[in-house]
């Protein structure tokens, strides 16, 4: 079965940085796709970066670009999301997916339908 563990969330002031990470577990696919989601009290879930194994393509959310910076582990189906110059509007649940579909994920852009996914870490950014 398919576990996926997100930590290192918390509270930050505005314009401080976190480092999240990404622990998938109990899947056999050679090549995967890995993404980051988030979900603001009110707002619809959105797309935030993804990456994938294969060769290693990345794709951001413009909103996030230049400020977040994805990466892969050294461990099968581990992922960073190293997010700096954070900013109230980047509050919410940050969660982690993972899909077995080199297509989920590609510097063309990022699918919304992962086939896994984690329980999701809370990201605060306040003063």
């Amino acid at each position: 079965q398919v576990q996926l563990v997100e930590s290192g969330g918390g509270l930050v002031p505005p314009g401080g940085s976190l480092n999240l990470s990404c622990a998938a577990s109990g899947f056999t696919f050679d090549y995967y796709a890995i993404g980051w989601f988030r979900e603001a009290p009110g707002k619809e879930r959105e797309r935030v970066s993804c990456i994938n194994s294969a060769d290693g393509q990345i794709w951001y959310a413009d909103s996030v670009e230049g400020r977040f910076t994805i990466s892969r582990g050294s461990a099968k189906g581990t992922v960073y999301l190293q997010m700096s110059s954070l900013q109230p509007e980047d509050t919410g649940i940050y969660t982690c997916a993972l899909d077995g579909s080199l297509w989920s994920c590609g510097a063309w852009g990022m699918q919304t339908k992962f086939g896994s996914w984690g329980q999701g870490t809370q990201v605060t950014v306040s003063s």
